[in-house]
């Protein structure tokens, strides 16, 4: 069974910083293309950063710069860096996956692409 744990949500300041972990169980994140979304209230989730099956990264343009996604292959992680947060980064941010073996040479900021979905973690920054 395909587990999939946000965790490093929380609250801060305008420009400060927060690292997401998404802890996957059941599932190897060595390979297989994974994503971040994030949806704000009243909003449509949005890609946030995405990685593909050979390690080719996305960003969407409103986080360029600012949010860094990557695998980590020994404890078996996906990270979202974020740094320079802005009140509208303001979010629930889930980690998303593909099905094992599914192997996607782009990365993809479309939700349905994804068929594993976490529970969230909020992240909340004031002005």
């Amino acid at each position: 069974q395909v587990q999939l744990v946000e965790s490093g949500g929380g609250s801060v300041q305008s420009g400060g910083s927060l690292r997401l972990s998404c802890a996957a169980s059941g599932y190897t994140v060595r390979n297989n293309a994974m994503a971040w979304f994030r949806q704000a209230p009243a909003k449509e989730r949005e890609g946030v950063a995405a990685v593909s099956s050979g390690g080719n990264t996305r960003y969407a343009d409103s986080v360029k710069g600012r949010f860094t996604i990557s695998q980590d292959n020994v404890n078996n992680t996906l990270y979202l860096q974020l740094n320079s947060l802005k009140p509208e980064d303001t979010a629930m941010y889930y980690c998303a996956a593909v099905p094992p073996a599914y192997y996607r040479i782009y990365a993809s900021l479309t939700p349905t692409t994804y068929t594993y979905w976490g529970q969230g973690t909020q992240v909340t920054v004031s002005s």
